[in-house]
């Protein structure tokens, strides 16, 4: 009889050509269970990191997607698409001869730090119940809002022609879309994504992720304490406040940052996500009773 699957973290370099749905599929079959969600969509296109979630872990979830994203990408300048990416159609195109490089350089500048982006319209974002990309399909014009993003770093890394080679270090909600669409604009060209790699995931980055095709023959976890030390700064509990923390209970603990901690037993076992208060810590999630 095969044993149970631990609690705990699968994260996978996802192949071109897969939705993350596919993903989560072939990572139910390999692992035999039902319980598994992921932090994070990544486009068909796209390859790269993508964080999984297995039985208890997929709690991690939500807390793990509101973390720093890094990518490797390249825009072609001179063609506008109506996904802003290489799987829509063109809708204009424009002569990119009289661009410099760094002109290009000095226009993606511009992009680092807080700014509003505005979301490409094909997007998974919500509008009253309905995805955006399905109302596109459906042949609804939508016009999200701009959003408040935060592109910590941006690199310019190679400029062939009218490609554009970067790595940008980002919030989580940042679409390298969005980026490309916005360059193009700002040169007079248009531009749109021809190829997109994630490369990190807060913690997690590709010297942590397996393929598919590896995790189906040895199938394993990252342990959820292992998860959670890796993502959270860690706390670790004497005996009776680990038995307060088990029912969720405030505590009168000083944490040592802000922000979301990993509580854990002595014996190592993770306990739950507290956050500080004014008078100590308060549970955000506890994940053993």
């Amino acid at each position: 009889m095969t044993s149970p699957v631990a609690d705990g973290l699968v994260v996978i370099d996802k192949p071109g050509g897969m939705t993350s749905h596919d993903v989560v599929a072939r990572v139910r079959r390999a692992l035999g269970t039902r319980k598994v969600g992921h932090a994070g969509t990544l486009d068909p296109m796209a390859t790269g990191v993508l964080v999984l979630g297995v039985n208890r872990a997929t709690r991690l979830l939500g807390h793990l997607m509101l973390t720093e994203k890094a990518y490797d990408a390249t825009i072609r300048l001179g063609a506008s698409t109506t996904t802003d990416d290489a799987e829509g159609e063109v809708v204009a195109t424009a002569s990119t001869d009289h661009l410099t490089e760094a002109g290009i350089r000095e226009a993606l500048a511009v992009f680092v730090g807080e700014i509003d982006q505005k979301p490409t319209a094909v997007s998974a974002i919500k509008v009253d119940g309905k995805r955006a990309y399905q109302r596109v399909r459906d042949g609804e014009d939508v016009d999200l809002p701009a959003r408040r993003v935060t592109i910590h770093a941006l690199e310019v890394t190679g400029v062939r022609g009218s490609d554009v080679d970067i790595s940008v270090r980002c919030s989580s909600g940042t679409y390298i879309r969005a980026i490309a669409r916005d360059l193009g604009a700002a040169l007079g060209v248009g531009g749109h994504l021809v190829a997109l790699r994630r490369t990190a995931v807060g913690a997690f980055d590709l010297s942590r992720a397996r393929s598919l095709e590896d995790l189906a023959d040895a199938p394993s976890v990252l342990p959820i304490a292992d998860a959670a030390r890796a993502t959270f700064p860690a706390v670790d509990l004497d005996e009776a406040t680990a038995a307060a923390v088990r029912v969720g209970r405030p505590l009168d603990l000083v944490l040592p940052g802000a922000g979301e901690h990993a509580l854990f037993a002595s014996d190592g076992t993770f306990l739950a996500l507290y956050e500080p208060t004014a008078d100590g810590a308060r549970p955000v999630a506890v994940f053993v009773g």
